[in-house]
């Protein structure tokens, strides 16, 4: 059974896992469905997936599939990857996008890529999916920005100016547990040039892969809320990639967000890649993130197709019972429907004004 209300996510890799397809037949998978990953519409649609950030995440070209299985250990410390050529990752960033571009084409009014708040709101209203184009490191992104004047024409609406390594735009934070998320340098030069483009063209920046250098430089320089599409608590969980208290605060008084990233070795105390994690060991995240933020301040981050998660979820169609376990933790239907829905839609029409 579906949800009772519309299902809005921060975070999800599907365009990578397309990516991967043949690119005549990759708009068709996801469409029709295959059953693969965790995510395509006939899944979406039984379980109230009413829209998300479609992310843009280019790997590495000799990207290696076993680097996180360190993650299943009491302690790891994940080396970065290598930087990323602006040609590589500009050919890979515009594959994606087309991918996006040909769903929304073939879908028949299926799928909508929103450039708006009204355009999502037009989406919920008609049963469309609501798809919000993210681009999750800017490696495609040339020094003079001219690059990012066309990908937002062509809808993008959110980017993440790092992934965990080190690009011309800042450093990205690495996977290590356990750890704080101070480490190494924040954003460059060309960085705080790129937050404050975001902002004259109203791109949410996403704060959820940056050392907390690159998270302060951020908060300084932005006009915007700050929001970490998918990000936890590190007081839940002491990983590098989750958010101090400081850091919440700091979203808070923005009027930010915080979407709850189902990546298990982000949930679990232990820091450890897991899929018989307990959707207990969420709640706490959500609840604490509330207690900081707000109900306001909390959202969905999932990381579906791109991270192992709770397998009492599985995929996109065990949604409905993360709602129920909330609603048995004692959550009321109206912070249901804040947190799955409402509170995304409100920080997006706060930042695209």
């Amino acid at each position: 059974m579906p949800a009772p209300f519309p299902i809005f996510d921060g975070h999800n890799d599907l365009l990578l896992r397309l990516l991967r397809k043949d690119p005549a037949e990759a708009a068709r998978v996801f469409l029709e469905g295959d059953g693969g990953g965790h995510l395509d519409l006939p899944r979406m649609r039984r379980a109230g997936f009413a829209g998300g950030f479609f992310a843009i995440f280019v790997p590495d070209p000799e990207d290696d599939p076993h680097a996180d299985d360190m993650m299943v250990n009491a302690s790891y410390d994940l080396p970065l990857p290598p930087s990323l050529d602006q040609p590589y990752a500009l050919d890979a960033t515009l594959h994606m996008a087309a991918i996006l571009i040909r769903v929304e084409r073939e879908s028949r009014g299926a799928v909508r890529l929103c450039r708006t708040g009204a355009d999502i709101d037009r989406a919920r209203q008609e049963g469309a999916v609501a798809a919000v184009l993210h681009i999750e490191g800017a490696e495609a992104i040339d020094r003079d920005l001219l690059a990012l004047d066309v990908l937002h024409a062509a809808g993008l609406r959110s980017l993440g100016p790092v992934w965990s390594r080190h690009n011309a735009f800042g450093h990205g934070v690495p996977f290590r547990y356990p750890s704080t998320g101070d480490i190494g340098g924040g954003l460059t030069d060309l960085g705080r040039r790129l937050v404050r483009r975001c902002n004259e063209l109203r791109i949410m920046v996403d704060v959820s892969h940056l050392p907390e250098r690159g998270f302060w430089d951020v908060a300084r320089l932005s006009d915007a809320p700050l929001v970490a599409t998918h990000s936890n608590a590190h007081a839940v969980c002491p990983h590098s990639r989750n958010l101090t208290d400081r850091q919440l605060d700091a979203i808070a008084e923005s009027r930010g967000m915080v979407g709850v990233n189902f990546a298990t070795s982000f949930i679990r105390p232990d820091g450890r890649k897991d899929a018989r994690t307990p959707l207990e060991d969420m709640l706490r995240h959500f609840d604490h993130l509330i207690g900081r933020l707000g109900v306001d301040g909390v959202g969905l981050g999932s990381d579906f197709d791109g991270a192992t998660v709770p397998q009492a979820i599985g995929d996109v169609t065990g949604l409905p019972r993360l709602f129920d376990a909330m609603r048995r933790h004692g959550y009321d239907e109206a912070t249901l429907r804040k947190l799955a829905y409402e509170n995304w839609v409100g920080v997006l029409k706060r930042t695209w004004g």
